[in-house]
C-alpha cells in the first residue's frame, strides 16, 4: 500500500518527536527560521492574491487555496514548525522523549519560526512588495494586522485552538502518503479549512502582524490608511504580543497536545 495506517502514522510520529527533541540547538534554529520563512510566504502570497477581491466568503477562499503549500514546503523539506510540534505531545506520551526536551525544542523553535516570519515581513514591508495596487496591497495588510490585534483573550485562544487541530491534523495526514504528491494532498486540505474558517495560527501571525506594524513605519502607507479610515489604534507591539500571540499560542498548544493525546491514546499499536 502507498499508505500508513493511523496507528502507523502515531507511531512513526512519536519516532520523529524522538528525534526533533534530540536535535542541536543551531540545527533547530535553521531549520525554524525556515519553516517560519516558508510559513510567512503562504501568508504574502494569500494577501498578494486576495487584497482587492471586494467579496469576504471569496477572498477566503482564494486564500485557503494558496496558503497551504507553505506547510508543504515544511513537511517536504524537514523544516522545524512550532504549531506541528506540539504534537511532540505523542512522544513524551510514549516515553519516547521527555517534557523536559520538548519545551527546549518548542522554545527554540518558535524563536526560529519568529525570525524567519519577522525576516519575510520586514521584507516585504521596506522593499516595496506592499507597493500593489499604489500601496492598497499595504492598506489591506494593515487592515489585517489591526483586526487580529483587536482579537479578545477568548477569541485568540479558541480560534488557534481550532486553528492546531487542524494544522496538526494536516501534518499527520501529510506523514500517512509514501509519495510527494500524496504528501502534499494531505496536508492541504485541513490547512485549507482553518484559512477559510479564519482560525489564528501563532506562526503565520508572526508575519500578517508585523507585516502591518512595519508597513504603518512608511508615510505613503500611514496616509493611505488614515484617508481610508482604518482604525489601527489597536494595532501595537504590545496588542500584538498580549492580545494575540500569547492566546492564540496557548490555544495552538492546546490545540496540538489535544489531538496528539487523542491518536496515541486511540490510535497507537
Amino acid at each position: 500500500m502507498n499508505l500508513f495506517s493511523p496507528s502507523e502514522i502515531t507511531m512513526n510520529y512519536a519516532k520523529s518527536g524522538k528525534a526533533k527533541t534530540e536535535c542541536s540547538a543551531d540545527r533547530l534554529l535553521v531549520l525554524a527560521v525556515m519553516a517560519g520563512m516558508f510559513i510567512s510566504f503562504g501568508g504574502v502570497v494569500s494577501n498578494t492574491a486576495s487584497y482587492s477581491i471586494t467579496n469576504v466568503s471569496a477572498a477566503r477562499v482564494v486564500s485557503g487555496l494558496l496558503f497551504p503549500f507553505g506547510l508543504g514546503m515544511v513537511l517536504l523539506l524537514g523544516a522545524e514548525l512550532f504549531t506541528g510540534n506540539c504534537m511532540i505531545s505523542i512522544s513524551v506520551l510514549n516515553k519516547d522523549t521527555t517534557l523536559r526536551k520538548t519545551l527546549r525544542n518548542w522554545f527554540l523553535v518558535y524563536a526560529g519560526n519568529f525570525a524567519g516570519a519577522s525576516l519575510v515581513a520586514a521584507g516585504c514591508a521596506f522593499f516595496g512588495q506592499l507597493n500593489y495596487s499604489g500601496g492598497s496591497l499595504a492598506v489591506y495588510t494593515i487592515k489585517v494586522a489591526a483586526g487580529k490585534c483587536a482579537l479578545s483573550f477568548p477569541q485568540g485562544f479558541i480560534m488557534g485552538f481550532f486553528c492546531n487541530v487542524l494544522v496538526c491534523a494536516g501534518v499527520l495526514c501529510g506523514l500517512s502518503a509514501k509519495d510527494t504528491i500524496g504528501r502534499i494532498a494531505g496536508a492541504y486540505i485541513p490547512v485549507a479549512f482553518f484559512v477559510v474558517c479564519g482560525f489564528e495560527h501563532s506562526v503565520a501571525n508572526m508575519y500578517y502582524i508585523p507585516a502591518g506594524l512595519f508597513a504603518m513605519q512608511i508615510p505613503e502607507y500611514a496616509k493611505l490608511v488614515a484617508e481610508a479610515g482604518i482604525n489601527t489604534t489597536a494595532l501595537t507591539w504590545g496588542n500584538f504580543f498580549i492580545n494575540n500571540l500569547l492566546p492564540v499560542t496557548i490555544g495552538n498548544i492546546f490545540g496540538g497536545v489535544a489531538l496528539g493525546f487523542a491518536m496515541w491514546r486511540f490510535q497507537k499499536n
